[in-house]
């Protein structure tokens, strides 16, 4: 969950820095931190709270003629409190060995107990601190740090990405195993990170680190695999720079650009399904079940996915949370398709679930970074164009998701010979229609007045039928991670078997009520609520005297027929109305406690 950033060469030291530590606080920022290294001076520094990277840097000199090494930390807690002595990077007994480390380390306990026992001192409660403990008790062994380095690894048990240097010596090693690092080369100096995004800002040329792979950067860089004690060629391949372009724009956060963002998303990922995707689908044979996972959204994008996938194309499907799905014994074959999604492509558990299943059956992969481990593992591919997101809170990828999943559906039942190619392509034609209806919700809402109302409540209740289950699920994720508002999605048939027991004038409801077979069913849930005094919210694309009477306050949404794509249009104000109410807080949208974009831990 932690972001790591590099750097070897010359040039602007403390702009590089800050530049490529605010590119991955997306990951974490409970801390954050940096150890600048070369032969003639090293010196480190730590700051502990949201938003310090800019204080960070000033420690840095404004102008460094030497070449030097930096390796910096931007922190999302694990292991130990929020704290200095917490923070990276960690260093050995003697101060000469630094890391800085993304992951965790599963038996640090017991390698922590063993170097205490032989006189090493710890002054942290994390995890990472072992690494150069353990790194300095080899050195004593093999007098090469390099090698030091990889005995160390070989004891190491979890996931890691991590880069290392030894004070005063012109060395830097990094090491990956299930968790990402990228290189990158612009012909001078050499970049690190755990994501693309900060790297290119300078080169376009980069190097993705595989599992169980290390490299050794002195003089010029060489690459091993250190499972199996071989050196090893990797070759720079070149990025396309407009996939990684990165800014707010006129808007005051990512999170809120990016919800108007969709419309874009949504053609962009169509058109590349089109042009890339469409006719390597069709050369997929047919799977007799599907089984989806996925963590958060992801997960709730799943949902949508089992309803459009078993009603179109008459496939049972299963959607399993990742972290539960990777310590089952499912039982898949050939003829099973896993579906796994993930925004970034590095959530730990959806690729624990890969690896779990890794061929027993075949493996498709959505996401929306190109050649992330999701993709690496995956068997076929089915890339959404979202453009990079980076407010904690997915928005945009979501709505790509499902729209994935509904053209897979749509190939499959082309494939299987149920609708014609005009029909197909009748279909994709809605899609168009759908993305202007978005954008005319976008520009043409009452959400951010209706949520004034919500501020000071301290519970809310989301209610939908059908495919509308999941927005309900997914309105109510993102109240509560943005703003911090105890938020739940129901079955809106469920809440009498249960959560109706909480409702009083006190309890807000979002009612998601379209005109579809569901509706009637919705109002008598309205009535339930409306009874016990309820305050109700309600999603509409139509509005009747019924629904005004029920209502306290309604959102208007534009009227499609196409049931599945009802929910690109009934999300947009529930994430408009999470956003709307945890800035009116005051809250940080972008960055919200205790949470991190990229979840690559347990």
């Amino acid at each position: 969950m932690c972001g790591i950033f590099g750097f070897k060469g010359k040039g602007n030291i403390r702009e590089i820095i800050k530049n490529g530590l605010k590119a991955l606080e997306y990951r974490g920022y409970d801390s954050c931190g940096f150890f600048l290294n070369n032969d003639k001076f090293s010196f480190y520094d730590k700051k502990v709270g949201k938003g310090k990277i800019d204080e960070l840097v000033l420690s840095i000199p404004l102008k460094i003629d030497e070449e030097v090494i930096v390796i910096s930390h931007t922190r999302w807690a694990t292991h130990g409190r929020i704290s200095e002595e917490n923070a990276h990077p960690h260093f050995d007994c003697k101060k000469e060995i630094a890391i800085v480390h993304n992951g965790t380390i599963e038996n640090y306990q017991f390698l922590k107990k063993g170097l205490e026992k032989i006189g090493h001192k710890f002054i942290s409660q994390t995890d990472t601190e072992v690494i150069p403990h353990l790194i300095e008790e080899n050195f004593k062994k093999d007098k090469n740090i390099f090698f030091a380095v990889i005995s160390a690894l070989k004891k190491i048990e979890g996931s890691f990405a991590f880069l290392i240097t030894k004070r005063g010596e012109d060395i830097l090693i990094g090491a990956k195993k299930n968790l990402p690092l990228v290189i990158g080369f612009d012909g001078h100096n050499y970049y690190f990170s755990s994501d693309p995004i900060p790297i290119t800002k300078y080169t376009n040329k980069v190097i993705f680190l595989q599992d169980d792979e290390i490299f050794y950067l002195g003089s010029k860089i060489k690459f091993y695999n250190f499972k199996k004690n071989i050196q090893i060629i990797k070759k720079f391949d070149e990025l396309d720079m407009k996939e990684y372009e990165i800014t707010k724009g006129s808007f005051d956060s990512y999170m809120i650009k990016e919800i108007y963002e969709q419309p874009e998303a949504i053609k962009r990922t169509l058109k590349y399904f089109l042009d890339e995707t469409f006719e390597r689908l069709l050369k997929q044979s047919i799977p007799e079940r599907i089984v989806i996972t996925g963590c958060g959204t992801s997960w709730h994008s799943g949902l949508i996915g089992e309803y459009m996938i078993e009603k179109l194309i008459v496939i049972p499907v299963e959607v399993e949370y990742a972290s539960e799905l990777r310590y089952k014994s499912p039982v898949v074959d050939r003829n099973t398709i896993l579906i796994a999604i993930s925004q970034s492509g590095e959530t730990a558990d959806t690729i624990g679930a890969m690896k779990k299943l890794k061929g027993k059956c075949r493996i498709f992969s959505i996401c929306n970074v190109e050649k992330s481990s999701v993709v690496r593992e995956s068997d076929f591919i089915l890339l959404t164009k979202a453009g990079p997101e980076i407010g904690v809170a997915s928005t945009k990828s979501f709505t790509s998701q499902i729209l994935i999943l509904y053209l897979f559906s749509l190939t499959y039942l082309f494939k299987k010979g149920r609708i014609s190619k005009e029909k197909f392509n009748s279909k994709c034609n809605e899609i168009l229609k759908l993305v202007e209806k978005m954008d005319f919700l976008l520009k043409n809402n009452n959400v951010e007045k209706i949520a004034e109302k919500l501020i000071y409540k301290t519970n809310a209740l989301y209610l939908g039928r059908g495919i509308n289950f999941p927005i309900a699920l997914e309105g109510a994720l993102k109240l509560k991670e943005i703003s911090y508002i105890h938020a739940e999605g129901y079955p809106a048939a469920e809440m009498k078997h249960g959560p109706i027991a909480l409702i009083d004038e006190n309890m807000p409801v979002i009612f998601i009520c379209v005109k579809d077979k569901l509706l009637k069913k919705i109002i008598i849930n309205m009535e339930e609520v409306k009874t016990r005094k309820g305050f109700i919210i309600s999603i509409c694309d139509f509005i009747s005297e019924e629904i005004k009477k029920l209502s306290d306050e309604i959102i208007l949404i534009p009227h499609i027929e196409n049931e599945y794509l009802k929910p690109f249009l009934t999300v947009i104000p529930l994430q408009l109305l999470a956003y709307y109410v945890a800035n009116k807080k005051g809250i940080d949208v972008d960055k919200p406690r205790n949470l991190a974009k990229s979840v690559t831990v347990e």
